[in-house]
Protein backbone atom coordinates (compact mmCIF):
# COMPACT_ATOMS: atom_id res chain seq x y z
CA UNK A 1 0.00 0.00 0.00
CA UNK A 2 1.11 3.09 -0.67
CA UNK A 3 2.13 5.95 2.73
CA UNK A 4 0.14 8.74 1.91
CA UNK A 5 2.26 10.84 3.83
CA UNK A 6 5.53 9.47 2.36
CA UNK A 7 7.72 12.86 1.98
CA UNK A 8 6.39 14.59 5.42
CA UNK A 9 9.89 14.23 6.87
CA UNK A 10 11.70 16.97 4.78
CA UNK A 11 9.19 18.81 7.10
CA UNK A 12 10.19 17.43 10.47
CA UNK A 13 7.38 15.63 10.90
CA UNK A 14 8.30 11.70 10.18
CA UNK A 15 6.83 11.53 13.22
CA UNK A 16 3.54 12.22 11.31
CA UNK A 17 3.37 9.48 8.55
CA UNK A 18 1.85 6.72 9.88
CA UNK A 19 -1.53 8.55 10.17
CA UNK A 20 -4.51 6.96 9.20
CA UNK A 21 -6.71 9.54 6.95
CA UNK A 22 -10.23 8.47 8.38
CA UNK A 23 -10.94 7.21 12.08
CA UNK A 24 -13.26 4.55 12.46
CA UNK A 25 -16.33 5.09 14.29
CA UNK A 26 -17.49 3.04 16.38
CA UNK A 27 -21.20 1.23 15.54
CA UNK A 28 -7.67 9.16 -16.94
CA UNK A 29 -9.40 9.57 -19.77
CA UNK A 30 -9.21 13.00 -21.58
CA UNK A 31 -12.42 14.50 -22.71
CA UNK A 32 -10.12 16.00 -25.68
CA UNK A 33 -6.94 17.20 -26.16
CA UNK A 34 -5.18 20.74 -25.17
CA UNK A 35 -5.24 22.67 -28.38
CA UNK A 36 -1.55 24.09 -29.57
CA UNK A 37 -1.29 27.23 -28.14
CA UNK A 38 -1.14 30.21 -30.97
CA UNK A 39 2.69 31.50 -32.53
CA UNK A 40 1.93 34.73 -30.42
CA UNK A 41 1.44 32.58 -27.21
CA UNK A 42 4.49 29.95 -27.42
CA UNK A 43 6.64 32.71 -25.28
CA UNK A 44 4.80 32.54 -22.11
CA UNK A 45 5.51 30.25 -19.66
CA UNK A 46 4.21 29.24 -16.51
CA UNK A 47 5.77 31.86 -14.27
CA UNK A 48 3.21 34.57 -16.55
CA UNK A 49 0.21 33.25 -15.13
CA UNK A 50 1.61 33.23 -10.87
CA UNK A 51 2.07 35.72 -8.37
CA UNK A 52 2.77 35.78 -4.75
CA UNK A 53 -0.38 36.34 -2.92
CA UNK A 54 -0.52 37.44 0.93
CA UNK A 55 -2.14 35.59 3.90
CA UNK A 56 -2.24 36.46 7.46
CA UNK A 57 -1.62 32.08 9.08
CA UNK A 58 -5.28 31.57 11.36
CA UNK A 59 -2.68 29.61 13.97
CA UNK A 60 0.09 31.81 13.80
CA UNK A 61 -1.17 35.24 13.25
CA UNK A 62 1.86 36.15 11.04
CA UNK A 63 2.09 36.99 7.34
CA UNK A 64 3.53 35.69 4.48
CA UNK A 65 3.38 34.83 0.87
CA UNK A 66 2.36 32.00 -1.40
CA UNK A 67 1.98 31.09 -4.87
CA UNK A 68 -0.80 31.46 -6.72
CA UNK A 69 -2.56 31.58 -10.72
CA UNK A 70 -3.84 35.17 -11.35
CA UNK A 71 -7.71 34.80 -11.44
CA UNK A 72 -9.15 34.60 -15.31
CA UNK A 73 -5.78 34.37 -16.70
CA UNK A 74 -5.68 30.76 -17.58
CA UNK A 75 -7.44 28.74 -20.21
CA UNK A 76 -9.72 25.68 -19.72
CA UNK A 77 -9.16 23.23 -22.20
CA UNK A 78 -10.51 19.87 -20.89
CA UNK A 79 -12.00 17.73 -18.08
CA UNK A 80 -10.82 14.64 -17.15
CA UNK A 81 -13.48 11.92 -16.03
CA UNK A 82 -13.15 12.86 -12.35
CA UNK A 83 -13.36 16.58 -12.63
CA UNK A 84 -9.73 17.08 -13.31
CA UNK A 85 -9.42 20.39 -14.85
CA UNK A 86 -6.55 20.99 -17.42
CA UNK A 87 -5.72 24.36 -18.22
CA UNK A 88 -3.12 25.74 -20.95
CA UNK A 89 0.77 27.05 -20.06
CA UNK A 90 0.12 26.52 -16.31
CA UNK A 91 -1.34 23.44 -14.08
CA UNK A 92 -3.43 25.48 -11.58
CA UNK A 93 -3.70 22.74 -9.39
CA UNK A 94 -0.20 22.75 -8.31
CA UNK A 95 -0.70 26.08 -6.35
CA UNK A 96 -3.92 25.56 -4.46
CA UNK A 97 -2.59 24.30 -1.01
CA UNK A 98 -1.61 27.29 1.09
CA UNK A 99 0.91 26.57 3.60
CA UNK A 100 1.99 29.13 6.18
CA UNK A 101 5.99 28.33 6.23
CA UNK A 102 6.38 29.60 10.24
CA UNK A 103 4.03 27.01 11.61
CA UNK A 104 3.31 24.32 8.97
CA UNK A 105 -0.23 24.49 8.77
CA UNK A 106 -1.48 24.29 5.74
CA UNK A 107 -4.76 23.40 3.49
CA UNK A 108 -6.65 23.85 0.15
CA UNK A 109 -7.68 27.58 -0.10
CA UNK A 110 -11.14 27.46 -0.53
CA UNK A 111 -10.66 26.06 3.46
CA UNK A 112 -7.32 28.39 4.41
CA UNK A 113 -9.42 30.36 6.42
CA UNK A 114 -11.56 28.50 8.37
CA UNK A 115 -10.20 27.61 12.15
CA UNK A 116 -11.18 27.07 15.29
CA UNK A 117 -9.00 27.76 18.83
CA UNK A 118 -9.25 23.94 19.25
CA UNK A 119 -7.96 23.49 15.56
CA UNK A 120 -5.40 26.08 15.97
CA UNK A 121 -4.14 24.16 19.26
CA UNK A 122 -4.06 20.71 17.97
CA UNK A 123 -1.86 21.99 14.22
CA UNK A 124 0.49 23.82 16.91
CA UNK A 125 0.76 21.24 19.10
CA UNK A 126 1.06 18.28 16.44
CA UNK A 127 2.64 19.91 13.90
CA UNK A 128 4.43 23.47 14.04
CA UNK A 129 6.57 22.43 17.22
CA UNK A 130 8.00 20.07 14.78
CA UNK A 131 7.71 22.01 10.73
CA UNK A 132 11.26 22.37 10.35
CA UNK A 133 10.11 25.68 7.74
CA UNK A 134 9.58 24.68 3.64
CA UNK A 135 11.24 26.35 0.71
CA UNK A 136 9.87 29.25 -0.53
CA UNK A 137 12.14 30.08 -3.55
CA UNK A 138 11.88 30.05 -7.07
CA UNK A 139 9.25 31.75 -9.58
CA UNK A 140 7.01 28.38 -9.90
CA UNK A 141 6.23 25.16 -7.92
CA UNK A 142 7.00 21.51 -9.17
CA UNK A 143 4.99 18.85 -9.22
CA UNK A 144 7.54 17.75 -6.16
CA UNK A 145 7.00 21.03 -4.67
CA UNK A 146 3.31 20.81 -5.13
CA UNK A 147 2.88 16.92 -4.13
CA UNK A 148 4.37 17.99 -0.92
CA UNK A 149 2.53 20.91 0.24
CA UNK A 150 -0.90 18.96 -0.34
CA UNK A 151 0.35 15.79 1.79
CA UNK A 152 1.12 18.79 4.63
CA UNK A 153 -2.47 20.04 3.55
CA UNK A 154 -3.75 16.87 4.07
CA UNK A 155 -1.77 15.85 7.72
CA UNK A 156 -3.62 18.69 8.68
CA UNK A 157 -7.09 18.18 8.62
CA UNK A 158 -6.42 14.88 10.09
CA UNK A 159 -4.73 16.76 13.04
CA UNK A 160 -7.38 19.33 13.20
CA UNK A 161 -9.93 16.85 12.44
CA UNK A 162 -11.48 18.20 9.11
CA UNK A 163 -14.86 17.57 7.97
CA UNK A 164 -14.81 14.70 5.66
CA UNK A 165 -15.27 16.06 2.84
CA UNK A 166 -12.36 18.66 3.51
CA UNK A 167 -9.78 15.43 3.46
CA UNK A 168 -11.67 13.73 0.76
CA UNK A 169 -10.98 17.09 -1.10
CA UNK A 170 -7.40 17.17 -0.61
CA UNK A 171 -6.81 13.36 -1.47
CA UNK A 172 -8.42 13.95 -4.41
CA UNK A 173 -6.46 16.99 -5.46
CA UNK A 174 -3.32 15.16 -4.55
CA UNK A 175 -4.28 12.45 -7.02
CA UNK A 176 -4.31 15.00 -9.72
CA UNK A 177 -1.25 15.91 -9.20
CA UNK A 178 0.25 12.86 -9.29
CA UNK A 179 -1.22 11.80 -12.40
CA UNK A 180 0.19 15.73 -13.70
CA UNK A 181 3.24 14.93 -12.66
CA UNK A 182 3.36 11.39 -14.39
CA UNK A 183 2.11 13.12 -17.67
CA UNK A 184 5.02 15.61 -17.60
CA UNK A 185 7.74 13.18 -17.08
CA UNK A 186 10.00 13.90 -19.99
CA UNK A 187 10.77 11.09 -22.05
CA UNK A 188 14.16 10.47 -21.27
CA UNK A 189 13.43 10.23 -17.86
CA UNK A 190 15.52 7.14 -16.40
CA UNK A 191 12.99 3.70 -16.27
CA UNK A 192 10.64 5.92 -17.10
CA UNK A 193 7.97 2.82 -16.92
CA UNK A 194 8.20 2.06 -13.46
CA UNK A 195 8.68 5.15 -12.58
CA UNK A 196 4.92 5.77 -14.21
CA UNK A 197 3.67 2.91 -12.40
CA UNK A 198 4.77 4.18 -9.35
CA UNK A 199 3.26 7.17 -9.57
CA UNK A 200 0.02 5.86 -10.91
CA UNK A 201 0.09 2.97 -7.86
CA UNK A 202 0.28 6.06 -5.35
CA UNK A 203 -2.65 8.51 -7.39
CA UNK A 204 -4.82 4.93 -7.14
CA UNK A 205 -4.32 5.45 -2.95
CA UNK A 206 -5.57 8.55 -2.96
CA UNK A 207 -8.49 8.17 -5.17
CA UNK A 208 -9.46 5.38 -3.03
CA UNK A 209 -9.01 7.50 -0.04
CA UNK A 210 -11.21 10.41 -1.58
CA UNK A 211 -13.90 7.77 -2.74
CA UNK A 212 -14.24 6.46 0.96
CA UNK A 213 -14.64 10.21 2.43
CA UNK A 214 -16.69 11.53 -0.06
CA UNK A 215 -19.19 8.11 0.61
CA UNK A 216 -19.13 9.06 4.19
CA UNK A 217 -19.34 12.59 3.85
CA UNK A 218 -22.76 11.63 2.14
CA UNK A 219 -23.73 10.27 4.68
CA UNK A 220 -22.81 12.84 7.84
CA UNK A 221 -22.92 16.87 5.75
CA UNK A 222 -24.90 18.68 4.00
CA UNK A 223 -24.52 20.47 0.49
CA UNK A 224 -23.01 22.09 -1.20
CA UNK A 225 -19.73 20.27 -0.06
CA UNK A 226 -16.13 21.90 -1.59
CA UNK A 227 -18.41 23.80 -3.64
CA UNK A 228 -20.08 20.63 -5.66
CA UNK A 229 -24.08 20.54 -5.42
CA UNK A 230 -25.63 16.82 -4.53
CA UNK A 231 -25.63 15.74 -8.32
CA UNK A 232 -22.12 16.89 -8.91
CA UNK A 233 -20.90 15.07 -5.85
CA UNK A 234 -22.72 11.93 -7.23
CA UNK A 235 -21.16 11.79 -10.36
CA UNK A 236 -17.88 12.62 -8.81
CA UNK A 237 -18.24 9.37 -6.36
CA UNK A 238 -18.85 7.60 -9.54
CA UNK A 239 -16.37 8.04 -11.76
CA UNK A 240 -14.13 7.57 -8.06
CA UNK A 241 -15.63 4.25 -8.04
CA UNK A 242 -15.11 3.03 -11.65
CA UNK A 243 -11.33 4.15 -11.38
CA UNK A 244 -10.47 2.24 -8.44
CA UNK A 245 -12.23 -1.15 -10.00
CA UNK A 246 -15.65 -1.16 -8.01
CA UNK A 247 -17.91 -0.75 -11.56
CA UNK A 248 -21.17 -2.23 -10.02
CA UNK A 249 -20.54 1.00 -7.01
CA UNK A 250 -20.33 2.98 -10.14
CA UNK A 251 -23.15 2.24 -11.96
CA UNK A 252 -25.58 2.44 -8.88
CA UNK A 253 -24.23 6.13 -8.41
CA UNK A 254 -24.12 6.94 -12.02
CA UNK A 255 -27.69 6.07 -12.27
CA UNK A 256 -28.53 8.09 -9.12
CA UNK A 257 -27.68 10.77 -11.60
CA UNK A 258 -29.57 10.45 -14.71
CA UNK A 259 -32.44 9.50 -13.00
CA UNK A 260 -32.14 12.54 -10.68
CA UNK A 261 -35.00 15.03 -11.31
CA UNK A 262 -33.21 18.53 -10.67
CA UNK A 263 -29.99 17.04 -12.79
CA UNK A 264 -28.80 18.98 -15.19
CA UNK A 265 -28.31 17.69 -18.54
CA UNK A 266 -24.56 18.48 -18.94
CA UNK A 267 -24.01 15.89 -15.78
CA UNK A 268 -26.47 13.26 -17.26
CA UNK A 269 -24.49 13.35 -20.28
CA UNK A 270 -21.15 12.90 -18.72
CA UNK A 271 -23.02 9.80 -16.62
CA UNK A 272 -23.99 8.45 -19.48
CA UNK A 273 -20.80 8.76 -21.05
CA UNK A 274 -19.23 6.66 -18.07
CA UNK A 275 -22.39 3.96 -18.13
CA UNK A 276 -21.26 3.19 -21.54
CA UNK A 277 -17.36 2.88 -20.77
CA UNK A 278 -18.38 0.32 -18.20
CA UNK A 279 -20.66 -1.24 -20.19
CA UNK A 280 -18.18 -1.41 -22.94
CA UNK A 281 -15.42 -2.29 -20.92
CA UNK A 282 -17.22 -5.63 -19.29
CA UNK A 283 -18.26 -6.43 -22.84
CA UNK A 284 -14.79 -6.58 -24.16
CA UNK A 285 -14.17 -8.60 -21.36
CA UNK A 286 -16.92 -10.92 -21.65
CA UNK A 287 -15.95 -11.14 -24.91
CA UNK A 288 -12.15 -12.00 -24.20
Amino acid sequence: MADLFSGLEAFGLSNLSEMKVYEKEDGSEKVKAAPAPKPEERKLTEADFVFDKSYTCPVCSREFKSKTVKTGKVKLVSMDTDLRPRYQFVDSLKYDAVVCPHCGYAALSRFFGYMTETQAKLVMSNISKSFRGINTTGDIYSYDDAISRHKLALVNTVVKKSKLSEKAYTCLKTAWLLRGKAESLPADTPNLPNTIALLAAEENEFLQNAYEGFMEAFMKELFPMCGMDENTCTYLVADLARRIGKDEEALRWLSRVITARDANERIKSKAREIRDMIMAEKEKNNVG
